[in-house]
């Protein structure tokens, strides 16, 4: 039988007979799951159930596969940049995921390469994908590279004896972390105290105007803080506040993280917070345009219930009447005025920089032109970029550069590649007058001033709010 030969170039792929050329033989598993990449909708509509079933099994291989050779690519492209630091923002904009997620995955392929390549093999054969190898290789995270390849191995050992199968990822997951135990016993105590230097709260934006407020700690605080807010929601509950167990033990968290009396009232903010709202929905003529900074947009009523809170404070400032951007304003000194800084950060919303979303009211100002090459600080001559974002800049081989009238950044990486990103503008919908807003601003028309809880004004000295990262 005549065995068929796949070569391949930029301009496609052939199938010649194995006398006429000498590259590998087809693996035809391979070529099959290939296939399944040109299935229509149309054709699988009319799949019957083992058909469905080999086409999941392809897919999934598929996916292991393309992980495999992710992991190989990052791998590589970090060898060619001998380890900077910068190599995921680079890989994050093809990737097209956040330079934290993509980091991640640098890490991980790093140690699958370099100390995992039975797990490896297994993403190359189709076995298990990235998502289950990541949660492998995150338990030998703080093992050293010889003690890592033992776990690999060990791991390897039992599936092939059959004690733990590729069907059961979890199972997997767990008999990693007793072999970590078995591999470096002294370890563990070594590893959890290290683990909670890594103590942190995250903010993560989620659905329908929520967001998640989530900190790491030690398991013992953790219990502890989780058992006295759910002991002060059981005893609201008990003297009958009619709330569910669940949103008493959210107000009680938030009232508490606020300084407020714990089921008192419902909780309100009492730091500062960026909403952007046009006048039509400050006056409920329209519910569009609501934007809350870091989060994302709002519905019209719940941008007016938070703008009516007797905390609030409202301002507004002049904008353009043709396309409603704001005016612009401007200073000789290299520091910017807080006035400035409020400007800037209605503006922009966010970081200038590409796929970066950290507000812009906690980002430095940057000079777009450095101030020893134009001494002028205006916002025309400014942008927000967080603090990362700062340094990366002036980076051998990285160029930013953003258009304060277009809201257009560009960014060229190492490689020479460029992409250009147009942010969201804060535009009000269907407004080219002035607005207000309120703990923040108008879309283009307002800026923030801070709040205490009893809703006394926070001035800011515009000189101790340098842009610190050297221009």
């Amino acid at each position: 039988m005549t065995t068929f030969i796949e070569v391949g170039s930029g301009a496609g792929y052939l199938h010649l007979p194995d006398h006429l050329v000498d590259p590998r033989p087809i693996d035809v598993e391979r070529f099959t799951d290939h296939r399944v990449l040109f299935s229509s909708s149309e054709e699988i509509a009319g799949f019957d159930d083992g058909e469905v079933i080999d086409t999941l099994a392809a897919v999934r291989r598929l996916r292991a596969r393309a992980d495999a050779i992710e992991a190989h690519a990052l791998t590589r492209l970090d060898e060619l940049r001998d380890g900077s630091r910068y190599v995921p923002d680079e890989a994050a904009l093809e990737l097209r995921i956040n330079r934290h997620a993509t980091a991640d995955r640098v890490a991980t392929a790093r140690m699958l390469t370099d100390d995992m390549p039975q797990l490896l093999a297994a993403m190359e054969s189709g076995q298990i994908e990235r998502h289950p190898a990541t949660k492998i290789t995150n338990t030998v995270t703080h093992l050293t590279g010889p003690r890592r390849r033992e776990v690999d191995q060990r791991l390897t050992d039992k599936l092939a004896t059959g004690k733990l199968s590729w069907l059961d990822p979890a199972r997997l997951v767990r008999a990693a972390r007793r072999l970590v135990t078995k591999v470096d016993p002294d370890g563990q105590t070594d590893r959890a105290r290290r683990a909670r230097t890594e103590r942190r709260v995250e903010l993560i934006p989620g659905e329908d105007a929520m967001s998640t407020l989530a900190a790491q700690l030690p398991a013992e605080l953790a219990s502890a803080a989780y058992g006295r807010i759910d002991g002060m929601a059981r005893s609201l509950r008990n003297k009958g506040d009619a709330r569910t167990l669940d949103q008493l033990r959210a107000d009680v968290y938030a009232d508490l993280l606020l300084g407020n009396d714990p089921g008192a009232q419902p909780p309100a903010a009492a730091a500062t917070v960026f909403l952007h709202l046009p006048a039509t929905t400050a006056l409920t003529i329209g519910d569009d345009g609501a934007e809350l900074s870091g989060y994302g947009p709002l519905p019209g009523p719940i941008a007016r219930e938070i703008m009516t809170r007797p905390n609030s404070v409202w301002r507004k400032v002049l904008t353009d009447p043709g396309t409603g951007a704001p005016m612009d304003l401007g200073a000789t000194r290299r520091r910017p005025t807080q006035a400035i800084r409020d400007f800037v950060a209605v503006r922009d919303v966010e970081c200038t920089v590409p796929g970066c979303h950290r507000p812009a009211q906690r980002c430095d100002f940057d000079h777009r032109i450095e101030w020893q090459h134009r001494p002028d600080t205006s916002s025309d001559n400014g942008a927000p970029k967080c603090e990362y974002h700062h340094y990366l800049k002036s980076q051998p081989d990285w160029h930013i550069d953003f258009d304060p009238n277009t809201g257009t950044a560009t960014i060229t990486t190492p490689s020479g590649r460029s992409y250009e990103h147009h942010p969201r503008p804060p535009r009000p919908t269907g407004a080219d007058t002035d607005a207000t807003a309120t703990n923040g601003t108008a879309p283009g028309t307002a800026a923030a001033r801070s709040t205490t809880a009893s809703g006394e004004p926070i001035t800011t000295d515009a000189s101790s709010t340098g842009d610190d990262p050297p221009f």
